[in-house]
């Protein structure tokens, strides 16, 4: 019985084709969170799939009903195991955006897993599908080499509903918080920074969407007539958003910028290169906060984006001087942010700048940045748990540039987060032809059986000392 024997089950399991054969399966359920007539399957993909296979490593399986009207239920799992010294929970979730089946290459379609070379296509391969069946297959494998026993117990939470804002996963942790109380966050979404290099990332960068307006009267007017003489919304609000981010990218209301770039953050970031993969765009040098690197300026710090610019009809224009003009604007922001208060300190900056006449309104829900202090003992454990399974110094994220759930993982359950992803920048998630790729896929079943075996040998001392620091 031996680490060795765990990780070399783990490949052998990969070898043998089980994985590309479970996740053939999973991937054919078209469990699309945004379609309401898809919920039998959505339903299907936790009963037929998930619970006889969680039953089978001795979890005990609840679904629990969602909290928020209409929204999908989530599965919980527990493995308990006798005088457990602590816990592990993990998540995922089994819902997909849409499939956009005319838009694939040829030969290939969502529903249906495509091996092309090192690809695995299909809806759901990187986006979670076939993140969260590594794990479990490597928890399997770490089962059968222990006999049964983990060492530690081990919680699941599987939600429906990732892919339409996790409706009700705050609520429901809040209304299941003793069960799903654990001493470790453990759990995999999200890119690796490269193909070829293992990443641990420890939290995710916020977001708000808001919505500027400026209504100036009900209709157009001829320009001949009236050109040089009325206001133009959408003039108004190109310079009203000029004023909220320059020509270079740079956010000029210090409100919406965090308070510092942490020493260890930075630090963090030396050795991460952003881009330059075969399908990647060309980085813009010069955008964004001067004197920060490409990695900093993504991970460590906060932007901007206009992501829709709406005056008169762009379809098909007429002479004529509209009467209103709109922007949906997002901030993309870092731990150390006044997010409670961006709307204000929006409203405030565009007084000050002389377009009081421009609305402002947050769009949707916020959610909140987080990030695990990197000097913290579970990430250094992790990190040398994936360079002695790989062989190789994984890159460390102190948060992803996008944006997940996590604060409901790390506020709301208080939990020290770890994120180890198993997809690659170029993967489509989100898009057509979206694949994992089979290299990966194998290493990171080896990786993963490396991180279930080292906290069945470390995980107990180090709980205790995170309890302690408290």
């Amino acid at each position: 019985m031996s680490r060795d024997q765990a990780l070399q089950r783990a490949t052998d399991y990969f070898d043998s084709g089980e994985l590309r054969q479970t996740l053939a399966q999973r991937v054919a359920l078209a469990t699309e969170s945004q379609e309401p007539a898809q919920a039998p399957v959505m339903s299907a993909y936790l009963h037929a799939h998930m619970v006889p296979l969680l039953e089978s490593l001795g979890f005990v399986c609840q679904i629990w009903p969602n909290p928020v009207a209409g929204g999908p239920p989530f599965l919980f799992a527990e493995r308990s195991e006798a005088d457990a010294p602590f816990a592990v929970l993990s998540y995922g979730h089994g819902d997909v955006v849409r499939g956009y089946a005319a838009q694939w290459n040829p030969g290939l379609e969502p529903w249906a897993l495509v091996v092309d070379g090192d690809r695995w296509y299909g809806r759901g391969t990187a986006d979670n599908k076939g993140q969260h069946s590594i794990n479990l297959a490597a928890l399997e494998q770490v089962l059968a080499v222990r006999q049964g026993r983990l060492g530690y117990s081990f919680k699941l939470l599987l939600e429906m509903g990732e892919e339409v804002g996790s409706p009700g996963l705050r609520e429901v942790c809040e209304l299941h918080r003793e069960a799903l109380r654990a001493d470790l966050f453990l759990a995999s979404d999200g890119p690796r920074v490269a193909a070829q290099r293992p990443t641990l990332f420890l939290g995710s960068r916020g977001g708000v969407n808001f919505d500027l307006r400026i209504h100036l009267r009900p209709a157009g007017h001829h320009s001949g007539n009236w050109g040089g003489l009325l206001r133009n919304p959408g003039v108004r609000l190109a310079h009203a958003i000029a004023s909220l981010v320059d020509a270079q990218g740079r956010i000029l209301v210090p409100g919406l910028l965090p308070a510092s770039l942490p020493d260890n953050v930075r630090q963090a970031l030396q050795t991460i290169d952003v881009g330059g993969g075969a399908d990647d765009p060309q980085i813009d040098v010069d955008w964004g906060e001067p004197g920060l690197s490409p990695a900093e300026r993504v991970i460590g710090w906060n932007c901007l984006e206009v992501l829709a610019f709406k005056t008169g009809n762009p379809e098909a224009p007429v002479n004529a001087i509209p009467g209103h003009a709109s922007a949906h604007c997002q901030v993309r922001y870092v731990v150390g942010s006044d997010s409670a208060n961006f709307m204000q300190h929006l409203r405030a900056h565009l007084d000050a700048h002389g377009f009081s006449d421009v609305q402002v309104e947050q769009s949707g829900p916020l959610m909140e940045a987080t990030r695990l202090d990197p000097d913290n003992p579970w990430v250094q454990w992790a990190l040398a748990s994936m360079e002695r399974s790989t062989g190789k110094a994984p890159a460390l994220l102190p948060n992803l540039g996008g944006t997940l759930p996590n604060d409901v993982f790390s506020m709301v359950l208080g939990q020290p987060t770890l994120w180890v992803p198993h997809s690659y920048p170029a993967c489509a998630q989100h898009a057509p032809n979206e694949h994992l790729l089979a290299s990966v896929a194998r290493e990171a079943l080896a990786l993963m059986a490396g991180l279930f075996w080292d906290l069945g040998e470390q995980g107990a001392q180090l709980a205790l000392g995170s309890r302690a620091g408290r």
